[in-house]
Parts: C-alpha cells; structure tokens; sequence
C-alpha cells in the first residue's frame, strides 16, 4: 500500500478548500456541519488543524482535529466513498496517534447498522468507549446538544480528563 501524505488546510482560500468543503458536507448531517463562517473562525486557531489526506497525489479523506498539550481531539473525520473499506481511514487514525497521544472523538451512540459499524471501526483502530453522558453543543442557532458517545484511544478517560475535554470543547472548540 502506497504512502498517505497529509496537508494542513490553513485558509478558506486554500485551492483544496472547495473540494473539503464538498466532502464535508456530504459526510455529515447539517447538523454536526460548522457553518462557512465558523470554519473561517477555526482556521484561524493554531490548535485547529483541517488536514487533508492525499494517496499517491489523489485527495482521499480529511481530519479535521484540535491538539492541546493533553489530547488531540478529532472534529470530523471522513474519508472519499471510494477508498472505504480499503484500511485508509485506520492508517491515516494510527497515524494522527503516533504524532500526538492521547485521542479523543465522539460518534453517535450505536443504536443502528451503520452506528454499530462505525463504533466497530473505531474500536478496531484501538478506541475505546468511555462510560460518561455526553451532549455535544449545537453548530447552529436554535439546534440543542445532541447526545453522544466518547471514545478515546488508547484508553478510557478518567473522570477529571474527560471534564477537561468538555471544557475545552465548550470553550475552545465551539467558541469558535
């Protein structure tokens, strides 16, 4: 399998930008998409990275994640329709692992067949589901929180670690 290559996004000018943006939106509902004038806001964050993942030159997925000095916390993530199920999704996971630590994202709980394989995938890739209620703050006005799971790799959060990503993604992640 050839090398996956990443690129840091860092504007809304950025050439690539049209095609993340279309990949974006239609790998998640309206309402877990951040608006045109949030991603802006974000971008400007030295903690917020839109990368993008490349196989052999070809624009394939993007990882869209916020590193603190404690964890890096997975946004979004997708991957091209067309390269699923071919253990990209996990290299490009395994990857992000390596450069930065702890990892946490949130998935919707598993309650149908695509929610059950996605917690599978994750859990394949060395996620685990933490214990704790979670509710995700709205990206657009008049939405309310949407209830959550909390997987983290490589183990469960404690208590106190999971309260501090909750803060950081009150404050940071959403103040944006």
């Amino acid at each position: 399998m050839s090398e996956l290559n990443w690129k840091r996004l860092l504007s809304c000018q950025d050439e690539w930008y049209p095609a993340a943006r279309a990949l974006y939106e239609k790998s998640f509902p309206h309402h877990e998409q951040r608006t045109p004038q949030s991603q802006r806001a974000a971008l400007e964050c030295g903690d917020y990275h839109f990368d993008l993942i490349f196989q052999d030159g070809r624009f394939v997925g993007e990882l869209l994640h916020w590193d603190t000095p404690a964890f890096s916390y997975v946004e979004h993530f997708c991957m091209e329709p067309s390269v699923r199920g071919q253990g990209l999704g996990q290299k490009a996971l395994a990857l992000l692992a390596d450069r930065v630590g702890p990892v946490i994202l949130e998935i919707d709980p598993p309650a149908d067949e695509i929610s059950r394989r996605r917690k599978g995938f994750y859990e394949r890739c060395g996620f685990r589901e933490n214990p704790y209620d979670h509710r995700h703050p709205p990206y657009h006005p008049g939405n309310e929180p949407h209830p959550l799971r909390i997987m983290s790799h490589p183990a469960v959060l404690d208590a106190a670690d999971c309260a501090r990503f909750q803060e950081y993604l009150e404050q940071r992640v959403m103040g944006r």
